[in-house]
């Protein structure tokens, strides 16, 4: 049997259109293996048109009210409600994520998500007018930076394409957005769903590799550039966007430091680190993956955290049992298992370790000790679902090591010490510490890094204001 292989487009100027030289890439199911897409390798022309269009929209959308903002995106809201079942389906297909998981966990958040931004809308405040020079008024503007140009991974394709175009078009700024790919599935199918509610222009999607996402940092219309994405991507975002000075928000890698102390209940612990060090195939730059335990339970943590890796189940998206599906792409699977392949010989998997089955992108749940500080497996990223086990002595150490790392993004804290939560959290040098929990997010949050992970912020009123531009306006008193 034969899968037919379906034709995904762009989404440039409210109408779906392939690339202008026909070019395409095979789009590959990750469970199977096998292509069961192609979509368009946009090239300078593409990127041209969907720049073009999202400038030309941009003095419209603008000057529209926020109330009237609001309502839209309520309605895009409601319209991914009503779809959700199309969208869930396009997600597992792009990335093999259970079906059942995306449904009760990604596709709740996303809507509560741009309903927020929604909300946010109409709260975009300044500061209030006032006389600091005799004779003269000053006031505060608040305003949208114009074309946005946004580049979404493909861990979580569908809810990082809404913590950017959510927040972008609730300010007043209009998209050109290019999903991963590997994964452009979803984000074409968003494109469908917000083009029956928003202005033509307003939302472009355009599909590609590399080169296409390079080619839209460098265009000359965009005003910001935002990417979620490798620490060598963002660098290079970074880098290009520098060239004409445009605003640049990057949500990088991440390697979660999570330090657990003598006094944790360990059951409880276990069960939660290794949720969140697996869910999503450990594919998260907030992934709880490195995980610091106090020498004192260090034996009795690893053993249980090893059980409970056994008992974690990967497998078919259809299957409600499972904890994860395949990692996304062939490339991925080799990163993985690269990583265990060079483990030094004083590291020991406890658990997993290798790939299952043979068809699908499929790896086991994996716990490995003994490691070092300097060892290769703690410093980088593996996004994968392997978890790694640190023995330290005392509370200095383990913030020493925890911050020991080029990235920034997350860490938790795991203790019924108030104080030592407290001062932990005050010194671990990351954009986010959770104390006895681990991943959990909110809209009303602000969620990015430092150091290698990043700058800028996704959701919250700090996200939101990511995506305006401050003003100063002073008018005289005489007239």
């Amino acid at each position: 049997m034969t899968t037919e292989v379906r034709r995904l487009r762009n989404y440039i100027n409210g109408e779906f259109r392939d690339a202008a030289d026909g070019r395409t890439i095979d789009v590959v199911n990750p469970v199977t293996e096998e292509v069961y897409a192609t979509s368009p390798l946009s090239g300078e022309a593409d990127v041209d048109a969907a720049m073009d269009a999202a400038a030309a929209a941009f003095p419209a959308w603008r000057d529209v009210t926020p109330a009237e903002r609001q309502r839209a995106l309520l309605k895009i809201a409601d319209a991914f409600e009503e779809r959700a079942e199309d969208l869930i389906a396009a997600e597992s297909e792009n990335t093999g994520k259970p079906v059942g998981l995306t449904r009760t966990e990604e596709l709740p958040p996303m809507v509560d998500q741009i309903r927020f931004f929604a909300g946010a809308a109409r709260l975009l405040e300044g500061r209030s007018a006032g006389e600091y020079m005799e004779g003269l008024t000053s006031i505060v503007r608040r305003e949208p930076v114009g074309v946005c140009a946004q580049v979404a991974p493909w861990n979580y394709p569908m809810m990082m394409a809404v913590w950017k175009f959510a927040p972008a078009l609730a300010a007043g700024n209009t998209v050109v957005i290019k999903p991963s790919d590997t994964t452009p599935a979803s984000t074409v199918l968003i494109a469908e769903i917000i083009g029956q509610i928003l202005p033509k222009g307003v939302f472009n999607v355009i599909c590609g590799d590399r080169d296409t996402g390079r080619a839209m940092v460098e265009h000359r219309t965009p005003a910001m550039a935002s990417i979620t994405g490798s620490v060598r991507a963002g660098m290079q975002v970074a880098e290009s966007a520098a060239k004409d000075v445009k605003r640049v928000h990057l949500e990088l890698g991440g390697k979660a430091p999570v330090v657990v102390f003598e006094d944790t209940d360990i059951a409880k612990a276990v069960e939660d680190i290794s949720v969140a060090g697996y869910f999503n195939a450990g594919q998260d730059c907030t992934a709880a993956t490195r995980v610091l335990v106090h020498e004192s339970i260090h034996d009795e943590f690893v053993t249980a955290l090893a059980k409970a890796a056994a008992d974690t189940k990967t497998g078919q998206p259809d299957d409600e049992d499972v904890l994860y599906g395949p990692l996304n792409n062939a490339n991925q699977l080799a990163q993985v298992s690269g990583f265990i392949e060079r483990l030094p010989a004083h590291a020991k998997v406890e658990a997993g370790g290798h790939r299952v089955g043979e068809k699908g992108y499929f790896y086991a749940p994996t716990v490995v000790s003994g490691l070092k500080q300097d060892d290769e497996i703690i410093q980088n990223e593996v996004f994968g679902p392997v978890i790694t086990v640190q023995s330290f002595t005392d509370e200095a150490q383990a913030l020493e090591w925890a911050n020991g790392v080029d990235y920034a993004l997350a860490s938790s804290v795991w203790t019924k010490d108030h104080g030592r939560a407290m001062r932990m959290s005050k010194n671990l040098d990351f954009g986010c510490v959770w104390i006895n929990t681990h991943i959990p997010l909110v809209a009303e949050m602000p969620h990015g890094g430092f150091k290698k992970s990043g700058y800028g912020k996704d959701l919250s009123a700090y996200g939101f204001e990511d995506y305006t531009r401050i003003k100063h306006v002073m008018t005289s008193l005489d007239g």
